[in-house]
């Protein structure tokens, strides 16, 4: 028999007998530490520490004492009930718990879609596709650039201070609630809420008529006639893949004069809304007082938002598009901004801000914050609370003092004078700021936290702007001192490239908008990152010629790419072919003779039919004649898919050019490619007494166009003058038979804002032109000189500027042979001059 040991026996349930033991239930307690047991109140000998064994395993344990210890009855429906309750109350707490996750989740991806937007996108790497395709690598200047402004948090640190993307002063709920009101198809893409069908074959944009009684603003009314007038516009609603809406949707602020009522029912009425899909709203103000939130009083539905300043946290990527904010004054239609200082010129300042400091709302903590880092020395940052009918009401001890410091300069003067401009947040999250600093060439230094950049799925703007957060205000002097020069200078540049290609007119800023659609509209046929963020811009490189940047003569440098090694030669035809030999035979054996030509085309423009082949001579190079598109003026820049070379050679009929200066101008445009180069040169001018442009064709050593009768220039031109210019500017080259020459002109200085290159021309060729009387030339026509003089204003207007650049470079070959004995007979004190 074991020593110390006692069996406590557990109550049976009601239906086991007590008169027997069941080995498992009753259980000896050994004291496993001293091998004894204790002695308890009532004399039994008990186990001191616990350790539990079957009665059935002890030996001679059916003498041992037994304990009864007292039996509890069974448990109640009442306690069933509380143990069910605390169940259901610990479930509900749990989902609870998982709601709140799963809701502080949504806004950490928010504020990282902020931040892959804005301080770290991910883009594909141009140039490593194309050294995998044999272009050696060119980056140039921006990956060093591009490495060194990252974000100053960096890792965890970065990730758990993320920008604060929500409004102050409305609570989760209250956003929740806009969000939702506003976005009920918050989850829209381009494939769940765009019908491509409709875009097929042509992209077209229809703008609703306007109906009896309606209003719109000035802003509102470019924006419409910028549509209208772009190649995109359809005026049949059955033929549009988008649709922008007549009703004024700028400004939804209620309390503004602007504010349209009923735009819900009306908007809902139009028979192809179909919940907004494939519809197009703009939208600069939205919300009101105090809270400013992205409310525009209406259901968007389906329809895709342009708007200004977007919450990254509403925002639907890859559906809607941010706009800048613009005033009512931009203009509709401009080109680079005159008078605007080069962005190599040095500056007094270092940071400037001038603007309105809000004492209460929204807005207000980081202007409040300015004076911290104002220095009145290089850093100039003022601010006034004298706005709005009660500012008295609210003002604070510095305003008086902030107020007669922001009298004292001038805000043009400043943005002038900066390097860097502050963009701070306002009331909403874009200001007038962003574009007023591109427009001067002032590197934005933007503290708005969830805003989402103007056209941030296409421009890089890291490359061009100094992207903080409104929490680390303090850090913005060492910030901007930190950078060098070579890298302000390249921001600088980057601002002022982006503001003249998207920015700087509504046209521009509504095309951009149109363009980045189309683009996800066939993603196939779209622009990559290198055109969108390189000279000369997206609007210019058409992707519908080449996705490929390769192909246009714009990215050559960029990429490392050799210009073309041979040109086509396009002899534009109008007189039928007379029996003995006639220029323009002479004219095709000459240009055949260079060994960098690889073929000729005969555009045949005349009424009569074509001459049989053994009427032209036979060349070592392959020799198309074909009939030229539609027989009019505008259709010899028509991309015929005959030609195959990039470099053209565009030649009338009547042209006088020896092989060797075919050779010569080819090897100065291989230098230029990009440009058009050629012999004969005019210019223009401005005629301050009738207020207009003119144009001239006296020699003289200033020219800025060069005529395509005898120039070279990229194949991409054609493609862009077929598909770029407006039906209205190619029916007035083809009713007048004229100016298809100066237009071609005004199209590439667009594009490149360069003057295009001349080369030397020999006075056969001068007496050639001067001395064409015949009926058959249209030089002759008395009319002829007035026209070219309307046709320069008519495309001035079109562009709403002139780009033609002036130049006084012309480029001779060093070996041209001069009849310096003749010309010593006839000018004999030629060495007095």
């Amino acid at each position: 028999m074991f020593h110390g040991v006692s069996v406590i026996r557990f109550p049976p349930s009601p239906s086991t007998s007590h008169s027997s033991i069941n080995p498992s239930t009753d259980v000896a307690v050994t004291d496993i530490s001293t091998g004894q047991g204790r002695i308890d109140d009532e004399g039994m000998e008990v186990a001191s520490c616990a350790k539990l064994e079957p009665v059935s395993q002890i030996p001679e344990c059916h003498d041992t004492p037994v304990l009864d210890l007292p039996t509890f009855p069974p448990p109640t429906a009442h306690m069933q009930a509380k143990k069910r309750y605390l169940l259901v109350s610990v479930g509900v707490a749990l989902l609870f718990l998982v709601y709140m996750w799963a809701l502080q989740i949504a806004d950490i991806e928010q504020q990282h879609r902020w931040y892959a937007h804005h301080q770290l996108p991910q883009y594909p790497d141009y140039y490593q596709e194309a050294e995998r395709a044999g272009s050696p690598k060119n980056p140039g200047p921006w990956m060093e650039l591009t490495q060194l402004l990252g974000p100053y948090l960096e890792g965890g640190e970065q990730e758990e201070d993320g920008p604060q993307v929500h409004h102050q002063h409305s609570s989760p709920r209250e956003r929740r609630s806009v969000r939702d009101n506003l976005y009920k198809n918050k989850r829209c893409r381009m494939e769940t809420c765009f019908d491509f069908s409709r875009c097929q074959p042509h992209f077209g944009v229809y703008v609703y008529p306007l109906q009896r009684g309606d209003q719109i603003s000035a802003t509102y009314v470019k924006i419409l006639s910028s549509i209208q007038e772009s190649r995109f516009h359809a005026s049949d609603p059955s033929k549009a893949c988008l649709f922008v809406l007549a009703v004024d949707t700028l400004d939804r602020d209620r309390l503004s004069a602007q504010f349209v009522q009923n735009v819900r029912t009306r908007i809902q009425s139009l028979p192809t809304w179909n919940d907004g899909r494939n519809h197009l709203i703009f939208n600069l103000y939205s919300g009101t007082w105090p809270d400013y939130t992205d409310d525009l009083g209406f259901e968007v539905g389906q329809a895709m938002l342009a708007k200004a300043s977007a919450d990254v946290a509403n925002f639907r990527p890859n559906f809607d598009i941010s706009i800048p904010l613009f005033s009512k004054d931009h203009p509709l239609k401009s080109g680079s901004a005159e008078g605007a200082p080069p962005p190599s010129s040095s500056r007094r300042f270092l940071l400037v801000f001038k603007g309105k400091r809000y004492l209460t709302g929204i807005g207000s903590e980081t202007r409040n914050a300015l004076y911290h880092i104002h220095n009145g020395d290089d850093i100039v940052l003022l601010t006034t609370c004298k706005h709005g009918k009660e500012w008295e009401k609210h003002k604070d001890s510095r305003c008086d003092r902030d107020n007669r410091e922001y009298a004292k300069f001038d805000y043009q003067e400043l943005l002038h004078n900066s390097t860097f401009c502050l963009v701070p947040r306002g009331r909403r999250l874009g200001s007038f700021r962003f574009l007023e600093a591109l427009q001067a060439a002032c590197i934005p230094v933007i503290l708005s936290n969830g805003w989402e950049l103007p056209f941030a799925e296409v421009i890089d703007w890291r490359k061009a702007a100094v992207l903080g957060d409104e929490r680390l205000l303090l850090q913005v002097p060492s910030m901007t001192r930190w950078l060098s020069g070579d890298q302000i200078l390249l921001l600088r540049q980057q601002s002022h490239f982006l503001w003249d290609a998207y920015f700087s007119s509504v046209a521009k800023i509504v095309l951009t908008t149109l363009e980045i659609i189309r683009d996800r509209v066939d993603w196939t046929v779209s622009r990559n990152r290198l055109m969108w963020n390189s000279l000369p811009g997206a609007l210019y490189a058409l992707p519908q010629y080449s996705s490929d940047p390769a192909r246009f003569p714009f990215y050559y440098a960029a990429l490392g790419q050799k210009p073309p090694p041979q040109f086509s030669g396009v002899i534009h035809a109008q007189s039928p072919l007379p029996s003995q030999p006639s220029p323009v035979l002479k004219l095709i054996i000459a240009v055949a003779k260079s060994k960098f030509c690889a073929q000729i085309v005969v555009l045949w423009n005349s009424d009569k039919p074509l001459p049989p082949r053994n009427k032209w001579p036979s060349t070592s190079v392959p020799l198309h004649v074909i009939k030229g598109h539609g027989k009019t003026m505008s259709g010899r820049f028509y991309p015929h898919d005959v030609i195959a070379a990039d470099a053209i050679l565009s030649l009338d009929e009547d042209s006088v050019l020896s092989t060797n200066e075919v050779d010569f101008a080819f090897i100065v445009w291989q230098s230029f490619p990009e440009r058009i180069v050629g012999y004969p040169a005019r210019s223009h001018y401005w005629d301050g007494s009738r207020s207009r442009w003119g144009y001239t064709s006296k020699w003289t050593n200033d020219y800025s166009m060069v005529l395509t009768g005898a120039a070279f220039y990229h194949r991409y031109y054609h493609y862009l003058f077929s598909s770029y210019v407006p039906s209205d500017l190619l029916s007035m080259v083809d009713r007048t038979a004229n100016c298809e020459d100066i237009l071609m002109n005004f199209l590439v200085s667009a594009v490149t804002k360069r003057a295009p290159v001349k080369v030397t021309q020999k006075k056969q060729y001068k007496e050639t032109m001067m001395n064409q009387g015949s009926k058959t030339s249209r030089w002759a026509h008395p009319d002829h000189f007035a026209e070219r003089q309307t046709c320069v204003n008519a495309f001035a207007r079109w562009l709403g500027f002139m780009p033609l650049v002036h130049s006084q470079m012309r480029l001779d070959p060093l070996l041209f042979r001069d009849q310096v004995s003749v010309l010593r007979k006839k000018y004999r004190d030629i060495e007095r001059l």
